[in-house]
């Protein structure tokens, strides 16, 4: 079994690859590092994820979760959201193709700084939205409803839709989801935590964001791990600017989660982002001794995923919903920053 740190410079060089070519492998496949055993890994087969999913989340489905919450398991999907033929689309929505990731940065002049913040405020907008809506009873599948009408009444695309055959517009992570939930007929319950991951494409730029939010009344535990989880973001931010290297901003957070034994989440990253939905940098969120400055008018996501236990990761078999080994709660907060000569600018602020 080969730990994470003889793996990432043959993972990492495999993101990054030639500058001169595009990776034809799916992102939702590329943007995991395989810790090994029976993990997320870089090439996961759907048999294999059946596999994971037999063992890790059909057994026991209603088992509960430290005497109060049961463990979390798939509902109905509704079918895919129509979106208005005047509404701009990413390429990947056209082409019928899985994305893969760009290489090169996302660095903007004027004109595409001022298409960045456009987008981010309309995600952030949409994020905030979207939290207000969260109260027991309330399904998923009702927020994405929500989220994708409000994106389209604002002349914007809904990003995930269609990426890479994501049936959804919104991703929606409730408790033990660590990242890419799909909105289902799961009703909300009293003292469950929500991330809502939301990704507009306006006037041919995509803002990315993300919040983790309280359904009720949500225990003490939960709210520590929510409240530490944004707070390792912020510090993250604050350390942002033009030659910073990027591997500082997995020190702050796992510097910040350590103190309170949290887990860092490796296999899922930050990313360029701008007139593609991912594109370099990989952005991690943990300690490493990868190469990279951050540049001037550039513009990435960071996204830390911090858990409560495990930090290892399972993957359902729809391909898309990753989940704790251990049903042990999960928070994540993301922001789209643009880099400036003071330091960092987040883009998805309301």
């Amino acid at each position: 079994m080969a730990t994470a740190k003889s793996l990432q410079p043959r993972i990492i060089s495999s993101f990054l690859g030639d500058n001169s070519v595009r990776s034809s492998q799916p992102l939702r496949h590329l943007f995991r590092f395989d810790l090994g055993r029976r993990h997320v890994s870089m090439q996961l087969s759907r048999t294999f994820s059946g596999l994971t999913n037999l063992l890790f989340n059909r057994r026991n489905v209603d088992e509960v979760i430290d005497g109060k919450r049961k463990r979390l398991k798939p509902g109905n999907v509704s079918p895919r959201r129509p979106v208005p033929a005047h509404i701009t689309k990413p390429p990947y929505v056209e082409s019928f193709k899985a994305p893969g990731i760009s290489s090169g940065l996302e660095i903007h002049d004027k004109k595409g700084i001022e298409s960045m913040r456009a987008s981010g405020r309309l995600a952030a907008r949409v994020r905030e939205y979207a939290g207000t809506l969260v109260k027991p009873g309330i399904t998923t599948d009702e927020i994405d409803e929500a989220v994708h009408n409000m994106i389209i009444e604002n002349g914007a695309y809904p990003s995930p839709l269609g990426y890479g055959g994501f049936p959804k517009s919104v991703c929606t992570s409730v408790n033990e989801c660590i990242c890419h939930g799909i909105p289902d007929s799961r009703p909300l319950e009293d003292g469950d935590i929500i991330n809502i991951d939301v990704t507009v494409y306006l006037n041919g730029y995509h803002g990315d964001t993300s919040a983790t939010f309280f359904c009720g009344n949500v225990d003490d535990k939960a709210k520590k791990l929510v409240e530490v989880t944004k707070e390792s973001l912020d510090k993250a931010i604050s350390i942002c600017g033009p030659g910073v290297e990027y591997k500082k901003i997995g020190k702050i957070i796992h510097d910040h989660a350590d103190k309170y034994k949290y887990g860092v989440v490796r296999q899922f990253v930050g990313h360029g982002v701008g007139r593609v939905f991912h594109a370099d940098p990989v952005v991690l969120h943990f300690r490493n001794n990868e190469a990279g400055r951050m540049v001037l008018n550039q513009t990435f996501t960071i996204e830390p995923m911090l858990t409560i236990g495990s930090k290892n990761p399972v993957m359902w078999d729809d391909n898309w919903t990753v989940v704790t080994e251990d049903a042990s709660l999960s928070a994540q907060f993301e922001h789209t920053i643009l880099i400036t000569k003071d330091g960092a600018e987040i883009l998805t602020s309301c």
